[in-house]
């Protein structure tokens, strides 16, 4: 296989892709626009949302409540509530969303309290909306006030200390610093961006590159050229990892900028409620998860080129490689799921294992054994592809498909 050759071949489709409109957005633009709208454009929705939740005064229906007067006009006059007439139909209205909750007080509540029966109040919440979620924690920490004045004027009455109840406080405090911090929370997340971004930089230049150049006729031209096809193919093929490459390096540039910008936004979260820590990306890291990432990426140009091969029209490539979007995303998004630890078994997953390895690496965690094992299979599933892309340009039946 002649160096110079594959240099030539790389260097002419490099320069054909840099000046497609089409290439240069999707391993440009879309990265460095992506990621400002992602960290950006979401930290700033969510402020916005959070603040104006939190400034809505939510409707609440008080069910029940006869002979306690006392407790049902002191949620009267909460000011986090507005307490609206009660109606049989609470439930579908809470559903409907015209009221946030409803709270059902029992009968004799405030008779129960001073002889010191139990008893039970019951909210009515949408589970998993916002406003909902907020007017039960106003409700809830209303309960809680009173039950803890309860308690407190009880123990008065029998000349007990207050603390007896209280002979203890907990306090938690982090101690892992904030690199390990910031890993745990971006950990998944990070690979999984990476990977994506690795592979939509490369799926357009392979189908361009393939069936792109059969759909102009340029196919013919390029096969009667004094190059070994082995030596097209690898030419071609370093054409879709440099574009895929790019793309992963700009979508990191693109995010560590936005991330940086984006402090403000987590500022004005953590004003709304939402906690926001003081959190620092290890550059080391980031480093080491991209070079992780760098087998994976051949082995995605790779398997792209090849599979674009059989593909007799750029849109006919299209669809062969839109499943294979779900193939890279789906072992991926398994490795952000909490529980999913790495073992022995999942090493060998393709993208998987590289997508865990990554976690664990983020947040300052090296497992050598798993990294070097990880790597090697990378390394193997990207040599085995490209050995299938190779092959696969040598076949007169796959070139020349009807």
């Amino acid at each position: 296989m002649n160096l110079r050759n594959i240099r030539v071949v790389y260097r002419k489709e490099l320069t054909d892709s840099l000046r497609d409109r089409r290439t240069l957005i999707s391993m440009v633009v879309v990265p460095i626009l992506l990621m400002p709208v992602l960290v950006l454009g979401m930290g700033y929705v969510q402020s916005k949302v959070l603040s104006k939740a939190r400034q809505e005064i939510p409707k609440v229906m008080l069910l029940g409540g006869e002979n306690s007067p006392r407790v049902m006009a002191s949620l009267r006059t909460l000011a986090s509530i507005e307490v609206v007439p009660s109606s049989a139909n609470y439930a579908e209205l809470i559903t409907g969303k015209q009221i946030r909750a409803a709270v059902e007080i029992p009968r004799d509540f405030d008779a129960a309290l001073e002889r010191g029966e139990p008893t039970a109040v019951q909210i009515y919440v949408y589970e998993g909306e916002l406003m909902s979620g907020f007017a039960a924690q106003n409700l809830s920490q209303f309960f809680l006030l009173l039950r803890e004045k309860t308690v407190r004027e009880r123990l008065q009455a029998r000349n007990l200390p207050a603390n007896l109840i209280d002979p203890f406080s907990i306090r938690q405090k982090n101690v892992a610093p904030k690199e390990k911090v910031a890993g745990a929370l971006f950990g998944g997340i990070l690979p999984y961006m990476i990977i994506l971004m690795c592979m939509s930089g490369a799926m357009y230049p392979a189908m361009d590159l393939t069936a792109g150049e059969k759909e102009r006729g340029t196919i013919e031209t390029i096969l009667c050229s004094p190059i070994a096809r082995s030596e097209l193919v690898m030419g071609k093929f370093l054409t879709v990892l440099t574009a895929s490459i790019a793309t992963a390096v700009f979508s990191i540039v693109s995010l560590a900028i936005s991330y940086q910008f984006g402090k403000n936004f987590m500022i004005s979260a953590a004003k709304a409620g939402v906690a926001a820590p003081n959190l620092s990306l290890s550059p080391l890291a980031i480093l080491a998860v991209f070079a992780m990432i760098v087998p994976v990426a051949v082995f995605l140009s790779a398997a792209l080129l090849a599979i674009s091969l059989f593909a007799k029209s750029f849109k006919e490539a299209q669809s062969y490689l839109t499943p294979m979007t779900l193939v890279v995303v789906l072992p991926a998004i398994v490795g952000l799921l909490p529980g999913v630890e790495l073992n022995l078994r999942l090493a060998l997953v393709p993208i998987l294992n590289t997508s865990l390895i990554s976690k664990e690496i983020m947040t300052g965690t090296y497992h050598w054994s798993y990294i070097l094992l990880i790597f090697g299979s990378s390394c193997v599933y990207a040599g085995a592809a490209l050995f299938a892309a190779v092959k696969f340009f040598q076949r007169e039946d796959v070139l020349f498909r009807a």
